[in-house]
């Protein structure tokens, strides 16, 4: 139209237009030229004769204007109007033409497979065009993807692309109005879809506007986007909106509840009523009392300056806790309870009746006999009428509010097996039912019913189908005035109506009967038939209802957000209550509400159109007598206006306490408690104009050391915690504010304060800025000890010399022959030997750890890395604290009480204890007699052991002599245990060989019970911190029981380990499982790192009665095979026969595997369980093996541990699983009867086949599964080309599916598949169809979903491509036959199979597809609280 009008066309609209028979104008010597004439020639031109026509000829006007010629004019005018008549039948035929729904699933990569982009276009769209509104809405580069056919019905070949080039229209190529479109997006020849870039990615309006839904846009309401809820800060709830209007904060799901509160508060008659009532304190409390909490919200709302408040208090006198704020309801539902609540709380007030008086009606549910018209009727009052949207049966929605009303009051027609009993014909007879309308409330409430059940899915659904609402009502059509003077009604009664519950009274909101007769005049005794005629008439001419609330529901029936419009009856503007956010909206805001979408009305016109719709309409009666208007602030009642300015204190103490917060420095505070040392931790909240000398007190009492230490021995210091370093005292600064102290008020802060203590004969030491904090060790080397660190202060700018003065000073140990060691960081221990150096230069930083010795022994000559020194702070860098509970019947620990019973009670020096510890050792009569057979050869083993330690270990290096040295007669000790325990061993084989038979399988039952992942006891790391232990290595201390401390420094347990060099980790192969000896059979227990230190513990209690502890202290570069060699005598059998479960949170434990690994994954405090059972060696997997029982309702079921070997053939594994099948299950099997496959989850996968071999052919990892299936017959799977899946049939019309049966196929041929399936089932072939089955094996579905839910006979011709994807053995198919009809299921049998379909499948632990989360009954506690009974749910 811009081009066809230009913006001069005002130039000759309003003149004169010439006759038909023109006139010419005389000429003027000098004619005066228009402005416009250029622009209007060109116009003309253009829309007349196209743009290469040759201007018209002109000529002079009466008003000495050049003007076209008439004729070229008239045709220039025709011309015009043509061009508009066809632009505006465009529009028209737009807009009445059919729409096609298109559903277009990406299927280019795994990610968007499940994703889906609808697009509702006209009939007469180009397929050009729509390659480009999917390209713009995928955002993928137009042209480089193909749209091909999906599953549906109206085209035959599914592969060929669609031609984009093509100038047909969707309507041309096939694509059906009124029906889904499914289109499939796929790769071009072969090549993925570009991305398109970002600044390319817009979509612009004319695509938008054919997306199915409405479109988001900033500040409609409406719009989907409004149930996102809106992020706001905190200082935006504290300015209050510019509408003038507070908002309510959601609590968490109660956005129902906000709408329905502010849609009370926006109605005059309700809060001028609410507020004329006087709460009573003397006789109730407030806390409880709903009506007065709604006063208080009604108040704040109206007087408040924040943008939205809380409505917890209002909640809380509905007798609610926390949990209701995350339950969501039906805000009618919620209407109805909080009326009834207001009725019970208002008994013997004024507002008794109120809720009757603004919001109920009356109706008539009558019978009314056809044949003699004797008519039987009771009243019913209502509070609201729900409308539905789609009547029963129908997928056709009412148009409007005005067609549900006329529906509602629709009689029906009782005939056949529905006949109605009539009392004066004393037979059954037909009669019509209905309801009429007698009386409307003042307040209108209805309710679109848009939530409903779908039968059919047996699902919840909401409806969002488009129903208008006027703005106006006109509610006198609906009343019915030829009711009342009907000359065969008979008196009021309730037995008119045989079959009761067959009425309309199901559907009213509120079933609210007057059990005390007919009142209001409705009974036609009280008044005379003119009198009720003249008052049913003038009520009748006096029923125009103005809507001024909208509740609004976005989202589905799962959930969504409640939202409300209210008109403001003060400014007739409409506004949008979104819980915090109040906003003016429009009038075509309201009409977004109907629902639906812009195209005709059909079946899909509810799944596709918006979510966004009106769930309740509220209506006021337009009666200027009784239209009343919001109260005045000076026509308040005194207890309001009381109210008012109580809320206003509040208000302002809360806005002065948030000044407070605001100027409140709030700081982490850390003391070390004088007498009980230990770190307290707590907030320190202090104002900041605050004195230092004020804080120091404030944190005194904090942290309640009145009765520790006085007053002014405690002061405020500068802390960081994270490196335990004290960066400043603030000397002289006692009345200095807090505020300037911390550099402001701060929502963190990078440091923190310590409140220091001192006795009072100490005094405070001054810390500066710039000193950095230093702990220093003491370590000695005759004990082996490290002593507790005491903390110095120095300088960075200070040399590694004036640094041992330092220390010196503070520990008196001389200078001179001081060696200081500086721990950087882990493991890094660098020897301070530059003395002009300075401590910056050195590493120093904020807080350091330094360790000092200072002895004249000659390991100060020795090099640093070959020093005793050295030697003893890295083991004490790397030494953690374990805790391992030892098996109940360890067949060692009679052993070991044994070894140490005459060593209790004396903690001398080491070599003592061992020496008493030797002595016992060759005369042991309190052992069990299968030792004493071995005594004098244990003894002389130990003699032998010992003298070959001495001769053989003299050539050793510096190091390994002094960690031999150290503790040597222990190493005898260790020796001649050790053999004790192996002749142990051979005598427990000897005499039980079932023993450890027995033991591991109680351990697989163990392993049953616990997760069966696969992940090793190494997933977990942390790093070890070294001033955990530093008395580690002090002289064994006495214990609880009377035992020394066990210590073993260095481990040689035979002559073989001493010549053996080569090291684990290059003897092993990189094989997910290692052993602890080598080809020849030997223990490689020898390694680098061999401190271990353990004693007995006594564990809390709950740890299990009897169960033995010890607390290890070990170097964690240990190896777990080492680890374990040093467990032998504690434990009482070889390593190789017993298992280290690491135990993590909750007690979940993990078997340790990997031997050649060392501890770093432990730290301080692990614990691990000793569980007895073999051991895996090098190249063996443990198995647990699963029996698959396909047809049985538990289809998975443990059966045993096994062990599988790398290179090991899978018959060979089924030859040793027969044995430990017959012993420990029971199942008596040949070997071909049976058969091992895959495991994944619950699912099975591919079978194994017998020459299949372990890691070539088929993968496999520590804890791994797999499932064990017996036969019916021969094995049919002989080939790894071959597929077996497992077909279940679906019986329709029997409502049942058949056991399980599998088919083995030869290829992935669909054809194969079907001819199989005919085979066996004997449906012959063109009839069948088969889906895959979805989810965990065995797929379980509802029988009443199977029929429809499936994706029944795909189109593809092999198994292996989208949608089904089968490549491995185990896929689920269920099949049927086509020509089979669906059995017909009455109500009765339909929700009874509901019933067992939901209990069989929560029984076998499956999905149930329709299982609603177990919603809370919405109710109301009058007393405040509901009832804690035990017996409720």
């Amino acid at each position: 139209m811009a081009a066809i009008f230009p913006n001069d066309w005002r130039w000759w609209r309003g003149r004169a237009l010439p006759s038909p028979a023109g006139a010419v104008a005389e000429e003027e010597d000098e004619p005066r030229a228009s402005p416009r004439l250029p622009l209007l020639t060109t116009t003309l031109s253009s829309a007349c004769c196209g743009p290469s026509a040759a201007p018209p000829a002109m000529v002079p006007s009466e008003e000495n204007q050049l003007v076209p010629k008439e004729d070229m004019f008239w045709s220039c005018r025709q011309s015009i109007f043509a061009e508009m008549k066809k632009k505006f039948s465009q529009v028209e035929s737009a807009a009445e033409e059919p729409r096609v729904l298109c559903i277009i699933q990406d299927t280019t990569n795994s990610k968007t497979v499940n994703e889906r982009v609808t697009l509702n276009l006209p009939a007469s769209t180009p397929l050009k065009r729509l390659f480009e509104d999917v390209a713009s809405k995928v955002g993928y580069v137009n042209g480089t993807f193909d749209l091909v056919w999906g599953n549906g019905d109206n085209v035959t070949d599914t592969q060929t692309p669609i031609d984009q080039n093509s100038d047909k229209t969707i309507l041309d190529a096939g694509f059906e109005p009124g029906k889904k479109n499914f289109l499939h997006l796929t790769d071009k020849d072969g090549e993925q879809p570009h991305i398109m870039p970002e600044e390319s990615g817009t979509t612009d309006d004319s695509a938008q506007d054919r997306l199915i839904g409405p479109l988001p846009r900033e500040g409609s309401v409406g719009c989907t986007n409004d149930y996102v809820s809106q992020s706001y800060s905190y200082s935006s709830v504290l300015s209050k909106s510019e509408t003038g209007y507070v908002g309510l904060v959601n609590q968490a799901m109660t956005c129902y509840l906000n709408s329905l509160l502010q849609t009370l508060f926006m109605t005059p008659e309700f809060r001028n009523a609410l507020y004329k009532w006087e709460f009573e304190e003397s006789e109730e409390d407030p806390v409880t009392s709903i009506p007065y909490q709604l006063q208080r919200l009604f108040v704040l709302l109206q007087t408040s300056k924040k943008r939205a408040i809380e409505t917890t208090d209002v909640t809380r006198s509905f007798g609610w806790d926390s949990s209701e704020a995350w339950q969501q309801h039906d805000v009618q539902e919620l209407c109805r309870v909080m009326f009834d609540a207001l009725e019970q709380k208002w008994k013997q007030t004024e507002q008794a009746d109120l809720i009757n008086q603004l919001y109920q009606g009356k109706l008539k549910d009558y019978v009314r006999c056809l044949e003699c018209g004797y008519e039987g009727w009771r009243i019913d009052t209502y509070l609201d009428i729900p409308l539905v949207i789609r009547p029963y049966g129908s997928n056709q929605a009412f148009a409007s509010v005005e067609e549900a009303l006329h529906a509602f009051i629709q009689p029906e027609i009782l005939d056949g097996p529905n006949q109605y009993f009539c009392e004066r014909c004393k037979k059954k007879c037909d009669a019509r039912k209905g309801l009429r309308f007698l009386h409307f409330p003042y307040l209108l409430t209805l309710q679109l019913k848009r939530f409903d059940f779908d039968y059919t899915t047996m699902h919840r659904i909401k409806l969002n189908d488009r129903m208008t609402f006027p703005e106006e009502l006109d509610m006198s059509v609906f009343i019915d005035v030829e009711d009342e003077k009907s000359p065969q009604t008979e008196s009021c009664t309730d037995s008119g109506a045989e079959n009761e519950g067959s009425c309309h009274s199901d559907q009213m909101s509120n079933d609210f009967s007057n059990d005390d007769g007919v009142d209001e005049g409705i009974c036609l005794e009280s008044n005379s038939a003119a009198e009720r005629i003249s008052k049913a008439g003038s009520e009748k001419s006096s029923l125009l209802y103005e809507l001024f609330s909208v509740m609004v529901h976005s989202g589905s029936a799962a959930g969504g957000h409640y939202y409300a419009c209210i008109k403001s009856f003060s400014d007739d503007q409409w506004y949008s209550f979104n819980d915090q956010h109040v906003s003016k909206i429009t009038q075509e805001d309201i009409k977004k509400t109907y629902g639906g979408s812009s195209g005709s009305r059909g079946y899909y016109s509810s799944a596709f159109a918006s979510s966004t719709n009106a769930y309740m309409l509220i209506y006021r009666l337009k009666d200027p007598t009784r239209n009343a208007k919001f109260l005045e602030a000076h026509e308040y009642p005194e207890h309001i206006k009381q109210l008012v300015q109580k809320e206003r204190e509040l208000e302002e103490q809360e806005k002065r306490q948030r000044e407070i917060e605001r100027n409140t420095c709030k700081i982490k505070l850390f003391c070390m408690h004088p007498t009980k040392q230990i770190m307290m931790e707590n907030k320190l909240e202090v104002h900041k104009d605050r004195t230092l000398k004020e804080a120091v007190e404030i944190a005194y009492k904090l942290m309640d050391l009145e009765e520790a230490v006085p007053l002014d021995c405690c002061r405020l210091v500068k802390y960081d915690e994270f490196h335990d370093y004290l960066e400043r005292s603030y000397e002289g600064e006692e009345d200095t504010p807090m505020g300037l102290l911390l550099g402001g008020v701060k929502s963190t802060y990078m440091f923190d304060l310590l409140l220091e203590t001192r006795r009072p004969d100490q005094i405070f030491q001054c810390y500066k800025p710039g000193e950095v904090m230093v702990k220093v060790h003491v370590v000695d080397l005759k004990t082996e000890s490290v002593a507790p660190p005491i903390s110095i202060r120095a300088y960075l700018n200070q040399t590694v010399s004036e640094f041992k003065q330092l220390i010196s000073k503070a520990t008196h140990l001389p200078a001179e022959t001081m060696r200081v060691v500086l721990e950087r960081c882990y493991n890094d221990l660098r020897l301070l030997n530059v003395s002009s150096k300075t401590l910056k230069a050195e590493g120093f930083f904020r807080s350091n750890k330094v360790f000092i010795e200072s002895s004249e022994s000659l390991d100060r000559h020795v090099a640093y890395t070959d020093s005793h020194l050295w030697k003893l702070l890295d083991r004490h860098a790397n030494t953690i604290r374990l805790y391992v509970s030892l098996p109940e019947q360890s067949p060692g620990s009679q052993f070991r009480r044994g070894v140490y019973q005459k060593s209790s009670g004396d903690s001398g020096n080491l070599d003592e204890g061992c020496e008493r510890v030797k002595g016992p050792v060759g005369n042991m009569k309190s052992v069990e007699a299968i030792l004493e057979e071995s005594t004098e050869k244990l003894k002389s083993l130990s003699l032998q052991q010992q003298q070959e330690g001495d001769n053989g270990d003299s050539s050793k290096s510096t190091e390994a002599s002094d960690f031999e040295n150290i503790e040597s007669p222990l190493n005898e000790i260790d020796s001649s245990t050790s053999a004790e325990n192996r002749e142990l061993e051979n005598q427990i084989q000897i005499s039980d060989p079932e023993n450890l038979q027995s033991e591991e399988r109680s351990d697989s039952d163990v392993n049953n019970d616990r997760s069966t992942s696969s992940v090793d006891s190494d997933i977990l790391s942390s790093s070890h911190s070294s001033d955990t232990l530093c008395n580690v290595d002090n002289a064994p201390l006495p214990l609880a029981n009377g035992l020394d401390s066990h210590s073993i420094t260095s481990s040689r347990r035979s002559k073989a380990n001493q010549g053996k060099k080569e090291t684990w980790d290059t003897a092993e192969e990189d094989s997910g499982t290692d052993s602890e000896y080598d080809e020849s059979g030997k223990s490689r227990g020898e390694a680098q790192y061999m401190y271990f230190k353990s004693e007995p513990y006594a564990a809390d209690e709950g740890s299990g009665e009897g169960q033995k502890w010890l607390m290890v202290h070990v170097d964690k570069r240990i190896t777990l095979s080492a680890f374990k060699q040093h467990l032998e005598p504690f434990v009482g059998v070889p390593s190789s026969h017993f298992k280290v479960f690491r135990v993590y949170a909750s007690n979940q434990e993990f078997e340790s595997v990997r031997l050649n690994e060392t501890l770093s994954s432990f730290s301080d405090d692990n614990k691990i369980t000793i569980r007895l059972g073999r051991a895996l060696k090098k190249g063996e997997y443990r198995v647990k093996v699963y029996q698959l029982l396909v047809n049985e309702p538990e289809p998975c079921k443990f059966l045993l541990d096994a062990v599988f070997a790398k290179g090991m053939t899978v018959r060979q594994s089924k030859e040793e699983l027969l044995p430990q099948l017959r012993e420990q299950c029971g199942l008596d099997l040949t070997i071909d009867r049976f058969r091992l496959r895959k495991k994944t989850w619950k699912n099975p996968g591919t079978v194994f086949l017998d020459y299949h071999i372990y890691e070539e052919d088929i993968n496999i990892s520590s804890n791994w599964e797999v499932f064990l299936e017996i036969l019916d017959g021969v094995e049919k799977m002989k080939s790894m080309s071959q597929l077996a899946v497992l077909s279940r049939r679906w019986r329709p019309s029997e409502m049942k599916l058949d056991s399980f049966q599998e088919v083995v196929l030869e290829s992935s041929s669909v054809e194969e598949l079907k001819e199989k399936l005919s085979e066996i089932s004997g449906i012959p072939l063109e009839n069948i169809e088969f889906a895959k089955g979805r989810g965990t094996f065995p797929c379980d579905i509802s029988i009443l979903e199977i029929h429809q839910d499936l994706d029944w006979n795909p189109k593809v011709s092999t198994l292996n491509v989208w949608p089904l994807y089968i490549c491995d053995d185990g896929a689920v198919i269920f099949y049927r036959d086509k020509t089979e009809e669906l059995m017909e299921l009455t109500d009765e049998q339909r929700n009874e199979l509901m019933k067992k379909e939901s209990s069989r499948l929560q029984k076998t632990g499956h999905r149930v597809t329709y299982s609603p989360r177990k919603e809370k009954a919405l109710k109301i506690y009058l007393d405040g609280a509901p009832n804690k009974d035990l017996t409720q749910d």
